[in-house]
């Protein structure tokens, strides 16, 4: 099984990353691609600013993604969560996940997510656009109950 775990600032590319997780496997039946975008909440942000540990980042990601492929048969998968400076409209992360059948590939991606938004090691500030630097972001209480239903 093919998994590709990365933590970068620079901006990814979906259809290459699909393309590299397809290439050669005619076994694939579906990939679920997820792309999280950094919003503008509502015109008062003018960039996100995420932080992480290297090395903890990605062996936390890695071992969630472990338990995705436990739980759901995946014949390859590809996290890659961007860190520094996000403008709005900017990607922050993408998840792609690969099975067989459509319904496995949509609830890894949609589980590894939910984790993501809750419980990865990444710290959130938000820079707004008046020229001050906003709170650390907190998870959403919503976020919060999305992740309980895979416990």
């Amino acid at each position: 099984m093919a998994r590709t775990i990365r933590i970068q600032s620079e901006p990814f590319d979906t259809a290459v990353e699909t393309a590299i997780l397809t290439e050669g496997r005619a076994d694939i039946g579906a990939v679920v691609a997820f792309t999280g975008l950094c919003r503008d909440e509502g015109g008062r942000l003018a960039a996100l600013e995420l932080e992480h540990y290297p090395g903890m980042a990605e062996a936390e990601i890695d071992r969630i993604a472990g338990q995705a492929e436990s739980r759901w048969p995946l014949l390859g998968l590809t996290v890659i969560h961007r860190f520094g400076r996000i403008s709005p409209g900017e990607e922050i992360v993408l998840v792609l996940a690969a099975s067989a059948h459509r319904q496995a590939a949509f609830e890894a991606a949609s589980f590894l997510m939910d984790y993501l938004k809750t419980q990865a090691p990444f710290w959130k500030r938000e820079h707004l656009k008046d020229g001050t630097t906003g709170a650390w972001v907190e998870a959403k209480e919503a976020d919060d109950r999305a992740m309980e239903r895979w416990a």
